[in-house]
């Protein structure tokens, strides 16, 4: 049994987490603030939507400015492994090999701690927000995984689930939809687990090791790369293989993302080749062409991601500094501008995030800092 120790950090914004936290509330049912916060308020109405619209975008050179750190008010000791904003609200989770969990409010100007969890012999290697925002999920080196329940502000246990014959819970993905947690296991294998219950549902299994999966935007699709360098599209309601092409000159895949319009499907590789392909021609052939083979990083791809608009797709590799890239994507373009040489909290990135409405960019490094960036 490992000790949970739950580090609640309150003041006048935020409300005891025996009841239901203000951010957490829909807009409708939220306590007006003081008078104080008033500049804060207008800042985060305005934060939430793109200031350059999508028909607008230019390519070539990326407006934003940098913020303060993300989780600048306590900055991990060591690496972070997970970043990720909430679904609906102005929050954002940080965590790491300090088997900590944390919750920023994002206000671009001081991001406040809301919380933080403590939990013993539990270095977090994965962290996700459930789909509904309710709960975060935490995955280690243990057979074993854990739950933060925000609203009841308990954390949860759940223990080795009988049929799964693994040997840690590291990697896992949420569906979208908020039907299944699907934790990545060893020789192919796709555990799912049902998100409510956490009980164990079936496992899927692709040929060769699955290295990363992403989801169709309503959860229905489910695409898994490995070291094969094929790519296995899954139907989530039947929990059948219904396709499988292959990635165009790759050996070994290492990252996937699924355009949140389902027009596009990135395909990261071992050599930092990032393949983009139309999804309607992947789901009609076997060899698909890519509309564009993406070789700005020259190291292995670790972690792609488009934002909410399917406007810029980022990508990036933990194996080499400031190996950051973001990608235009009406015109499949590199951003020249991005990241600002004179960032140099960056270093290693791990993973990287957009928020809800791509108002903000985030990137967690080795060095414990979630970095902040606003579009302006």
């Amino acid at each position: 049994m490992y000790e949970t120790h739950l580090i609640i950090f309150s003041n006048c914004r935020f409300q005891n987490m025996s009841s239901t936290p203000n951010w957490a509330k829909l807009p409708s049912e939220r306590k007006p603030e003081s008078d104080e916060d008033s500049d804060v308020d207008d800042l985060m109405q305005k934060t939430g939507n793109y200031i350059i619209t999508s028909s607008s975008l230019p390519k070539g050179i990326l407006n934003f400015k940098q913020c303060k750190d993300a989780n600048k008010e306590s900055t991990a000791q060591g690496k972070l492994t997970s970043v990720e904003f909430h679904p609906s609200s102005q929050v954002i989770l940080t965590a790491g090999f300090n088997q900590t969990l944390s919750l920023f409010q994002v206000d671009g100007k001081n991001n406040p701690k809301i919380q933080s969890v403590f939990i013993e012999n539990f270095p977090i290697h994965t962290a996700h927000f459930s789909a509904n925002g309710e709960e975060v999920v935490m995955g280690s080196k243990h057979k074993s995984f854990y739950y933060f329940d925000m609203m009841a502000g308990k954390m949860i246990n759940v223990p080795w689930i009988k049929g799964i014959e693994e040997t840690n819970m590291k990697r896992f993905k949420v569906s979208p939809d908020g039907r299944f947690l699907v934790f990545l296991g060893r020789y192919g294998a796709m555990h799912l687990i049902s998100a409510q219950s956490k009980e164990w549902i079936d496992t899927l299994r692709m040929n060769g090791n699955v290295q990363a999966v992403a989801f169709s935007r309503d959860g229905s699709k489910m695409y898994s790369h490995g070291d094969d360098g094929e790519v296995f599209v899954w139907d989530m309601n039947t929990r059948q293989c219904i396709h499988h092409f292959y990635d165009e000159g790759c050996i070994q895949g290492t990252a996937i993302a699924a355009s949140p319009n389902n027009q596009y499907l990135a395909c990261g590789s071992y050599s930092g080749v990032v393949n983009i392909y139309d999804t309607d021609t992947c789901m009609k052939s076997r060899s698909p062409k890519p509309l564009k083979a993406v070789m700005n990083l020259t190291t292995t791809c670790s972690d792609a991601i488009f934002n909410s608009t399917t406007e810029i797709l980022a990508i990036s590799s933990d194996y080499a500094e400031r190996a950051v890239k973001l990608v235009h994507m009406p015109t499949m373009t590199v951003f020249s501008n991005f990241p600002d040489k004179v960032d140099e909290n960056l270093r290693i990135p791990k993973c990287m995030d957009f928020s809800l409405n791509s108002g903000y960019f985030s990137i967690a490094t080795h060095k414990g800092h979630a970095l902040l960036y606003r579009s302006v």
